[in-house]
């Protein structure tokens, strides 16, 4: 089983609300994540514990360029960003990189699956 984790508690809230449907990662991501996919939802720190919040499905993953990224993807990825300077910032911050319109990303949206279970 694969996970798309969330190392920020600022996303929990987003996550569970969801208002947070598409994730913006740095590089080429698509030889792990795959159209289709089943994943854990998770948040938490990197070798520490982690919180499963939801089963997902990938809807979709595309690769590229920041400077081909849509209002939608950025939209779905946090709705508190507006443009791509926004991205270009928010993933320095995360990934403590250099990051320019150029650099490659990966865009995974993804959708909860419910239990099915009534409410």
């Amino acid at each position: 089983m694969f996970a798309l984790n969330f190392y920020s508690d600022l996303y929990e809230d987003l996550l569970r609300r969801g208002r947070k449907s598409a994730t913006i990662r740095l590089g080429d991501k698509s030889f792990k994540y795959q159209d289709g996919m089943v994943v854990w939802v998770t948040i938490g720190q990197r070798f520490a514990r982690r919180t499963k919040l939801f089963d997902a499905i990938l809807d979709r993953v595309d690769v590229k360029k920041i400077s081909e990224l849509t209002p939608r993807d950025i939209e779905r990825e946090n709705p508190e960003l507006r443009t791509q300077d926004d991205v270009i910032a928010f993933l320095s911050r995360v990934y403590d990189d250099f990051i320019t319109p150029n650099t490659t990303v990966t865009v995974i949206y993804f959708s909860r699956i419910d239990d099915g279970l009534p409410l």
